[in-house]
């Protein structure tokens, strides 16, 4: 059990603290990370067809004043499990899974304030589509739109787009690169502002002398213009990213605004957010741009007997072997057939020599098992404690650098239910947890900045430069 010492920091004391960003992390599907969760009795995912749990849901996240409402998403199987694919379907490994952009435009209309955060991947849609898709979504919201950027990691989501199979690495990041440009030059750079004018009195709809087509030509895309849809209130939506290799983090330091992270300790998460912040200021950036967002399991209880229980009352329903398959799809091993108690050691495959000794001091033992690697996986992001105890843990993460939680559910709705009622006023109690949303949109509610220059992405951003870059391009 992951609990703190019971002393609070003394800047939560005088009030001096930061707020933490807090979203749901959710999949429009049965089993997203917590393998087997779905038939515990009390657990509604199973109802991930249905609008009304995700409508039901996201009032009651926006009631309690979370950020966003943070969607994965998949577009591929994932690699094989015992020898084929068959295992997934049979367990619901994030599949059937939905279209997140779809649902979030039904649930636009049902929030007025929280964040809707949807993953898409840049082998899945044309970047013109998508272009459109996303300001047409973020028009409707008032400006509450973020997209998780992934370049899709599962070979067959790469074959289910026309590829022979997955494309190498760093190839796929300078898709991504090329991928950003061309919505950039749709969002930022198609339409200046005041190009909209829907005169009646002179007919006037727009002025095309402000409305210009982009031109992009690039490896990949070929792309006219101009951008279908006028801007947007923040032209280019709140950008996330989760990028962990060397390249993944350079990308990350280049564009995004806010980082999705699961680093097993504070120590590593101080690594991590100065590596990245630094690689944003080398970009041109300010570190204080990135917002880094931990992913956790939270389980609380108001004793630590009580924590206890519910921490082994969900252990009792976890399936391993769902996990091993996740995990095992994730990184092209496949773990089927094999017992779960067989040694870690036994098996050349899992990494470098300090990822098998965070699993051992997990597990307490010099010999963890495949079972002990497929928990790890799970209970490194987890905070088991007293709502103060896992407020406190949660401050030795913000002052590692941690700006906000990605609230990882066991089950829909009750793991929100838990943290709401549970751990969520204390949070408020030590000014960790917003009370009121702030008005404006997504990027506004984010960052703490006003409507002057809070609404869109900073001048310093890649995306800012095709800002004007088209006033030349001819009309007509």
């Amino acid at each position: 059990m992951s609990t703190a010492p019971s002393t609070v920091h003394p800047a939560a004391r005088s009030g001096a603290r930061p707020r933490l960003l807090i979203n749901a992390f959710l999949m429009n599907t049965t089993s997203h990370i917590m393998g087997g969760q779905w038939r515990r009795q009390e657990a509604q995912q199973h109802r991930f067809n249905e609008l009304q749990l995700w409508t039901d849901l996201a009032r009651q996240l926006e009631q309690a004043r979370f950020d966003t409402l943070f969607f994965a998403d998949v577009v591929g199987l994932y690699g094989d499990y015992d020898g084929g694919w068959a295992s997934h379907v049979r367990q619901g490994l994030q599949v059937p899974a939905n279209d997140p952009l779809v649902l979030l435009s039904a649930l636009a209309g049902s929030t007025r304030e929280i964040g809707l955060a949807a993953t898409s991947s840049i082998i899945q849609s044309h970047p013109f589509h998508f272009a459109r898709q996303i300001s047409t979504l973020d028009h409707l919201s008032g400006g509450r739109v973020a997209w998780n950027i992934v370049t899709s990691a599962l070979e067959n989501a790469h074959r289910n787009f026309g590829a022979d199979g997955l494309a190498e690495h760093d190839q796929r990041y300078e898709w991504a690169e090329e991928y950003l440009d061309a919505v950039y030059k749709l969002w930022e750079g198609s339409w200046d502002g005041g190009a909209l004018l829907q005169d009646k009195d002179t007919g006037i709809h727009a002025d095309p002398q402000k409305v210009h087509k982009i031109h992009h030509r690039g490896p990949r895309y070929s792309i006219e213009g101009p951008h279908l849809s006028s801007p947007s209130p923040q032209r280019t939506p709140v950008l996330f990213q989760a990028g962990s290799s060397p390249r993944g983090q350079q990308f990350c330091a280049r564009h995004a605004e806010g980082t999705f992270t699961l680093l097993p300790h504070p120590q590593a998460a101080a690594e991590y957010t100065q590596r990245v912040r630094t690689l944003a200021e080398q970009e041109g950036r300010s570190g204080a741009d990135l917002k880094f967002v931990q992913g956790f399991h939270i389980i609380t209880g108001s004793t630590e007997a009580e924590v206890q229980r519910r921490v082994a009352d969900l252990d009792s329903t976890i399936d391993v072997h769902a996990l091993l398959a996740h995990i095992g799809g994730g990184i092209g091993v496949d773990f089927g057939g094999l017992d779960p108690d067989t040694p870690l050691a036994d098996l050349q495959t899992q990494g470098s020599q300090g990822h098998l000794e965070s699993v051992r001091r997990f597990a307490g033992t010099q010999d963890p098992t495949l079972r002990d690697f497929a928990l790890f996986r799970t209970r490194a992001n987890q905070l088991a404690g007293t709502p103060e105890q896992i407020a406190d843990r949660l401050e030795l993460w913000q002052d590692a650098g941690i700006d906000g939680i990605n609230l990882i559910n066991h089950t829909i709705p009750g793991s929100y239910t838990e943290f709401i009622d549970g751990v969520l006023p204390e949070l408020r109690r030590r000014g960790l947890a917003q009370t009121e949303y702030a008005p404006g949109t997504l990027r506004e509610k984010l960052t703490g900045t006003g409507p002057d220059d809070g609404r869109l992405l900073p001048a310093s951003h890649p995306a800012a430069r095709f800002r004007g870059a088209f006033a030349d391009v001819p009309v007509g």
